[in-house]
Formats: structure tokens, C-alpha cells, sequence
């Protein structure tokens, strides 16, 4: 951790948390308009090979476009039968956890002015593949446990990096779709 002093005035992390502050604020009052509907597509390329796409979205009322199709891929690595062409898609996961909590982070810090230098997340997700392997039905399908460390610069106290990092945990999309049960709909056709 690093401490020097940057006024308030001065701090920038990129993040309007005016902007993103007033929204929330508009959405209280129309809460209809803070349902949103976010989508994937996935298309098979061969053996465990997948890519998938993402462009659009519902929110405030109507469908939303990104400025440009976003593109990931999945695959498994050759010693789980794939072909590597790809991160594992429980390795994807592991970045979305890392990129929600590390966004968090930043509009926290701009909201609080406290200037960041930089932040690391580094993610270990511990899983057992006997579990969607079929080799032992009391081994569940996915991660046992993930560690999250964060290495942050910033012009604030341990204290105040330490409850950066807590309020982007409580607000993180991604954390809570992994630490609390989330109705998945499967159909086919």
C-alpha cells in the first residue's frame, strides 16, 4: 500500500459517481426502469470450442445496444479432452468476479475521493472435476471455494482501502450471483 497526498478536488479514477449517484436516485422513483434484462448467445464451434456473444441489453424501459458485439470464448484445456483454443468457461467466471469487484472499487473510490493508483485482483477458484466428470456424486459440479486478494495503491489508509474493497463486495452483481442461489430456467427449442 502507498499513501501520498492528492486533494480532493484532484481525484480522478474515471468513474462518474455523480452521474451513476443521480441515476440511482432517478430509479427510486421509477423503479420499473431498473429492471434489466441482460443476454448472452453461445454458438458451438467443435468438440468443448464455444463462442459467445454479447450485444444487447434491456434497461430504463427498452432495448439497449453496446457500441460494438462483444466476443468470449470458451474451451477446455488438452488435458480436460478440449482444445484450448479458449479460457475454461469456470475461468470466465473467475474474470467476471474479478472485473465486478474491481469496477466496484473504482466507483467507490471516485465517490469517496480517494485516489487510485492501481488495483490487482488475483482469483483462485479451488474445484473438484470428478464432480462434472460423473466420478463422484457426492462432489458438486462447481467451484469449492474461490480466494479473492486484492493489491491496491491509494492515497487512503489500510482502513479505507479495506472498506473499499467491503462496500464493492456488497454491491457486486457477480459476487452475489455466486455466494446466493439464483433461479437458472434450462428449456430447449
Amino acid at each position: 500500500m502507498t499513501i501520498t497526498e492528492t486533494p480532493a478536488a484532484e481525484v480522478d479514477n474515471g468513474v462518474n459517481s455523480d452521474a451513476l449517484l443521480a441515476a440511482r436516485d432517478q430509479l427510486r422513483e421509477a423503479p420499473e426502469a431498473a429492471e434489466f434484462v441482460w443476454r448472452a448467445t453461445s454458438e458451438w464451434k467443435s468438440g468443448t470450442h464455444s463462442v459467445q456473444t454479447i450485444e444487447h441489453f434491456d434497461g430504463l424501459g427498452t432495448d439497449q445496444q453496446h457500441k460494438s458485439a462483444y466476443v468470449l470464448e470458451g474451451d477446455h484445456p488438452a488435458i480436460f479432452a478440449g482444445s484450448d483454443e479458449a479460457p475454461t468457461p469456470v475461468e470466465t467466471v473467475l474474470a467476471a468476479l474479478a472485473g465486478c469487484l474491481t469496477a466496484g472499487i473504482a466507483a467507490v473510490a471516485q465517490n469517496r475521493k480517494i485516489q487510485l493508483h492501481s488495483v490487482t485482483a488475483t482469483l483462485e477458484g479451488k474445484h473438484n472435476i470428478l464432480g462434472i466428470l460423473g466420478g463422484d456424486p457426492d462432489v458438486r459440479n462447481g467451484f469449492n471455494e474461490i480466494d479473492v486478494h486484492f493489491d491496491v495503491k491509494a492515497d487512503a489508509t489500510e482502513e479505507e482501502i479495506a472498506a473499499l474493497v467491503a462496500q464493492s463486495q456488497k454491491r457486486s452483481a457477480v459476487f452475489d450471483a455466486l455466494t446466493n442461489p439464483t433461479t437458472v430456467n434450462v428449456s430447449v427449442g
